[in-house]
């Protein structure tokens, strides 16, 4: 639910240094429930009822309404995570989970990510074509 990578290493995320942000998945509606979401707001200061953008130490973006949603949503937040070189961005595996898509449909809509955003190990083994 929480991996990601930092420099070619997976690991739980289970706390955030300062500047660090937490990044998950949301549904429309903003009913933060279950897997990274849940875990946001238990953990990182999400919202209930806010689906998109920054909360306290974590950002959501909707990934229940398909993968054209979520290349929109992955604009929006390529663009507020350069306008914002100071914070590091830690991406769970968005639209992975309960939204039920596969690391090999939606990191190809993580490509091009901004120097402060660290994808999960899984996105950049595909988007490098290391993937096993």
């Amino acid at each position: 639910m929480g991996l990601f990578s930092r420099r070619g290493r997976a690991e739980l995320i289970t706390d955030l240094r300062p500047g660090e942000i937490f990044v998950f998945g949301s549904n429309a509606a903003g009913s933060h429930a279950g897997g990274a979401a849940r875990q946001a707001v238990r953990d990182f200061g999400a919202i209930m009822g806010q689906a998109h953008g920054l909360q306290g130490r974590s950002y959501a973006l909707v990934s229940m309404s398909g993968l054209d949603v979520i290349a929109e949503e992955t604009a929006t937040f390529y663009a507020f995570a350069r306008t914002h070189p100071e914070l590091t961005f830690l991406v769970t595996e968005i639209g992975c989970g309960i939204a039920g898509h596969t690391p090999t449909e939606v990191a190809p809509l993580f490509a091009g990510a901004p120097r402060n955003v660290v994808l999960p190990r899984s996105f950049i083994e595909l988007l490098e074509g290391t993937h096993e």
